[in-house]
């Protein structure tokens, strides 16, 4: 496998080096089955075998995560004998075979907060079992938590109003307001389960105000369906991006979906015959949606000439390897380049703006 992929024996050698011929042959095909060309196979070896040529004459041929992370901090320092685009290529490469490791059970997997954090990990379940919150909410919440239990200490009954409200503001300080009710949410979604088991006073949620907003102060921010069109139309499936983008964007458009929810898409939530679509929104209520015919010729168009051929369920995939589902992240940036590439003048580029359009549309016709 090493020698199929990489031709020259002074990187092979230097590879095996640290990793035993099972080892980095394995490396190799998980490269492959990974959706990786041919050729960035052979450079992602030629760096791997700089890295761990560092790593090896820096001892830390034993631990290779943290041999990875100690030529991190020095590279961003320019104290590595690579050149700039070299040693990010070498991290690149390490990420890659320290992702590797881990599926193998060769180095040790990385511990989520809430498996960090006993109260967290208590929060945690609480807030999947009892107020159906998304992992996604959950990880968001939890980047919070961390910082609080940090600066007031796992015992909630040592909290009070003051260092609360002194942690809510000093915590949302950098940030702008969207982010500052992000982490009011999570302190009082984090009280709200800490009073649910006993272990602070009632009302301590309540000492903690919400960011100052108004209601209906001002109206979504939509496009015009003539606008819509002309996004669509800045994305004729000509290439195997665009094929995806464009059913993407039908999706958000015709049926007002989030980007997470398309990136949950999966191959059984298609019913071809009946032409709908299951979807599970924030709630996680699956419900059928019907599939209008140009949504679902768009899908079928991708899925027929684009999709990479990976084992995934989810339909819609990210274009470069590693190929895996699409996030809310993804979906919003396939939105804004459509958006500017179509030179619509947009109130918003993010996938958001299609959603509110579709609703608007719905009420303008009497919806």
């Amino acid at each position: 496998m090493l020698e199929d992929h990489v031709k020259s024996p002074s990187t092979r050698r230097r590879l095996l080096a640290v990793g035993t011929r099972a080892q980095v042959d394995a490396f190799v095909a998980f490269l492959v089955e990974a959706g990786y060309s041919p050729v960035t196979v052979e450079q992602t070896c030629r760096y791997l075998a700089v890295l761990t040529g560092w790593v090896r004459r820096h001892g830390f041929d034993d631990d290779f995560p943290a041999g990875l992370a100690a030529y991190g901090v020095l590279a961003e320092r320019g104290r590595v004998p690579e050149c700039e685009s070299t040693a990010r290529g070498a991290r690149r490469a390490g990420k890659r075979y320290v992702q590797f490791l881990r599926e193998q059970g060769a180095a040790p997997a990385l511990t989520a907060p809430c498996d960090r954090i006993p109260l967290l990990g208590a929060f945690h379940r609480w807030g999947v079992d009892q107020r159906g919150l998304a992992e996604t909410t959950l990880r968001l919440y939890e980047d919070v938590l961390v910082d609080l239990v940090d600066a007031l200490g796992d015992d909630p009954g040592a909290y009070t109003a003051r260092n609360l409200r002194d942690f809510v503001s000093a915590r949302s300080r950098p940030h702008g307001g969207r982010r500052g009710e992000t982490i009011v949410c999570a302190v009082r979604a984090f009280l709200r389960f800490l009073v649910a088991a006993g272990r602070c006073r009632d009302g301590l949620p309540d000492a903690i105000p919400r960011f100052a907003s108004w209601k209906l102060s001002s109206l979504p921010k939509y496009l015009e369906p003539a606008a819509v069109q002309r996004v669509l139309d800045a994305c004729a499936p000509t290439t195997p991006v665009l094929r995806r983008d464009r059913a993407i964007l039908l999706l958000l458009s015709r049926l007002g979906l989030r980007g997470g929810d398309i990136g949950r898409i999966a191959f059984g939530d298609l019913d071809w015959r009946s032409a709908t679509i299951a979807v599970a929104g924030k709630s996680r209520r699956r419900e059928l949606l019907p599939l209008p015919q140009d949504v679902g010729d768009a899908i079928l168009d991708y899925i027929r000439y684009a999709r990479p051929p990976m084992r995934h369920q989810e339909v819609f995939l990210t274009a470069r390897a590693p190929h895996r589902p699409v996030n809310n992240g993804t979906v919003s940036q396939i939105a804004r380049a459509a958006i500017v590439r179509s030179g619509v003048n947009a109130p918003s580029h993010g996938a958001h703006v299609f959603r509110h359009s579709a609703a608007t549309a719905m009420l303008q016709h009497g919806a």
